[in-house]
């Protein structure tokens, strides 16, 4: 019975498996929806893409100044230091 059972039991993950797996090739867009996604991300536009340095770079100058002093950055101007 206990072999039964096993057979029984590993019958349906693999059959959970398949259904979890078409399931997912169903929803997947395709080779031609997928270039089409990734031709209009906001990365492939090189102005868009320049901006987005830029401002990368911005966010790690104030990061590197913020390690390199002792004040509390965190706590900004409407905050009164102690």
């Amino acid at each position: 019975m206990s072999s039964m059972r096993t057979i029984i039991s590993s019958a349906s993950l693999a059959a959970v498996a398949v259904v979890g797996y078409g399931m997912w090739s169903l929803i997947a867009p395709g080779e031609d929806r997928r270039r089409e996604l990734i031709k209009n991300l906001p990365e492939s536009n090189p102005v868009r893409m320049e901006e987005t340095r830029k401002r990368n770079a911005l966010v790690m100058q104030v990061i590197k100044e913020a390690a390199e002093t002792n004040e509390n950055v965190a706590r900004g101007a409407w905050q009164p230091s102690k």
